[in-house]
């Protein structure tokens, strides 16, 4: 399973990065039909405690694309948030 991290405008910790690649594979083990994640980082403006984007797309062939998009306090948070509103869909895919 690929996935592809992008920070715009920073550049993201080894740490943050790490936690992503973590959380796209748990759940790559679970739905078998992703091929790929992408996944965007941003700090929205103005410099608030809620401001950290993220948005994740998911792959899955024969399938419309998957995407969530949450800001919250931190990127882990964000990124997590993102995850739990594409399960259900996800579980749509694999009972098919």
């Amino acid at each position: 399973m690929e996935a592809t991290i992008k920070a715009i405008h920073f550049d993201a910790t080894e740490k943050l990065t790490s936690f992503i690649n973590k959380k796209i594979d748990k759940l790559a083990r679970r739905y078998e039909a992703m091929t790929e994640a992408e996944v965007t980082l941003k700090v929205v403006k103005p410099e608030t405690a809620m401001n950290k984007e993220a948005q994740v797309k998911i792959i899955v062939p024969q399938n419309p694309d998957l995407f969530a998009s949450k800001t919250a306090d931190t990127f882990e948070e964000a990124v997590d948030l993102c995850l739990r509103a594409l399960e259900p869909a996800l579980e749509k895919i694999k009972e098919k």
